[in-house]
């Protein structure tokens, strides 16, 4: 009887059909390639690339990373460097291990970079374990970069964190630059004009008392989790409607915004709505079909705005406030204004889980077969 291999790859370089491109904002860029796993047993694999990284930055870094998904979409094995992060001046050989087994589907692989500075990278190399547990190279595309970035793109190499999905970065400038580890020239990713975030961290917020400093450092952690979740997705994403019943993005992001404001009146007035508020926010607070029908049309920015808007009142109004106040009954529902504002941020919390399950189901947008150019 013949033997089968205990281990069968497919090289998946190849661009899927389903690739979708997008360019969006953020602090940290990604570039990879992709192969298709088969194997019958365990197996452990090497990522190793040469990087080196030139930044006044301290919290810049760059690392190699892989990743390996399943075939029933449960997570798989991940590692970049997020432990051990790159950030010596010198070019130096950095190695990410890991396994496939029986359950894996692909495996992806590449470089990634933070903030500010210059990354070089260089000399990729993947190397799988043979029956016999030798690690033998298997062949990747332009793996020293020796073909040059072409406009800003890296030949053979995608953008991004997988082969289906291209995302370019705004703040990185991609090209290859005549330091190299390997060969003549070496990719370089340069970030510019990126403002890192803080520290994760409660309270100590400048004009606030201690206990609403709490209050105001978690409501702005949970609002900028919102902010990017949805401040690069497009006019069909925020407007796509799954069924009759569901709530598109926009509107919830408009929802959160109105909750936000009813609470305001609520704990800083005494009061519900008026009739002229009603007007503007119930349709938005509801989120019955009438915030399905008010609420599309609008790009992402005209619903954050709303939202920094709404956001900015909230943090005059607390900084007036002292933890007494905090610890006030609203005798109607015999509520603390704590609860009511501990409720806003839980309520933030909520709906930022539906946004996430929401954009993970958009299917992709139908183009037109037609030639734009002949009417219908």
């Amino acid at each position: 009887m013949k033997k089968i291999p205990l281990l069968l790859l497919f090289l998946g370089f190849a661009i899927a059909q389903a690739q979708t491109s997008k360019t969006v904002s953020s602090d940290w860029t990604s570039f990879n390639q992709t192969i298709d796993i088969k194997t019958s047993v365990k197996k452990k694999f090497k990522v190793i690339a040469f990087v080196k990284v030139e930044s006044t930055e301290p919290k810049a870094w760059a690392g190699v990373w892989a990743r390996v998904d399943t075939k029933n979409d449960e997570d798989g094995f991940f590692d970049n460097m997020r432990d051990r992060p790159v950030k010596s001046k010198e070019w130096k050989s950095y190695t990410v291990e890991g396994t496939i087994d029986a359950n894996s589907k692909s495996l992806s692989f590449g470089g990634l970079c933070l903030y500010n500075g210059k990354f070089y990278f260089d000399k990729f190399e993947l190397l799988i374990e043979n029956d016999k547990g030798v690690f033998e190279p298997l062949v990747i595309l332009n793996p020293s970069f020796e073909v040059p970035v072409n406009n800003g793109d890296i030949p053979k190499w995608n953008f991004g964190i997988s082969k289906e999905a291209i995302v370019k970065t705004k703040e990185y400038k991609v090209t290859s630059d005549k330091s190299s580890a390997d060969g003549k020239i070496s990719l370089l990713l340069e970030g510019n004009g990126i403002r890192p975030r803080l520290e994760a961290k409660i309270g100590n917020v400048e004009g606030a008392s201690p206990k609403i400093a709490d209050m105001i450092s978690m409501l702005e952690d949970l609002k900028d989790r919102v902010e990017r979740t949805v401040k690069n997705m497009n006019q069909y994403e925020i407007d796509y409607l799954h069924d009759e019943e569901a709530n598109r993005i926009g509107a919830l992001v408009m929802h959160l915004a109105a909750a936000e404001k009813y609470y305001q009146v609520f704990t800083f007035e005494n009061r519900e709505f008026n009739e002229e508020e009603k007007k503007i926010w119930n349709n938005a607070l509801n989120l019955d079909q009438g915030g399905r029908d008010e609420f599309k049309g609008h790009d992402i920015k005209y619903y954050l705005d709303i939202y920094n808007e709404v956001r900015a009142k909230t943090i005059s109004e607390l900084k007036k406030r002292d933890d007494a106040w905090f610890a006030e009954v609203q005798t109607r529902y015999d509520w603390t204004n704590q609860y009511c504002w501990f409720h806003v941020m839980e309520h933030q919390s909520s709906h930022l889980g539906q946004i996430l399950f929401l954009k993970k189901r958009i299917p992709p947008e139908q183009k037109s077969k037609l030639d734009p150019g002949i009417k219908q």
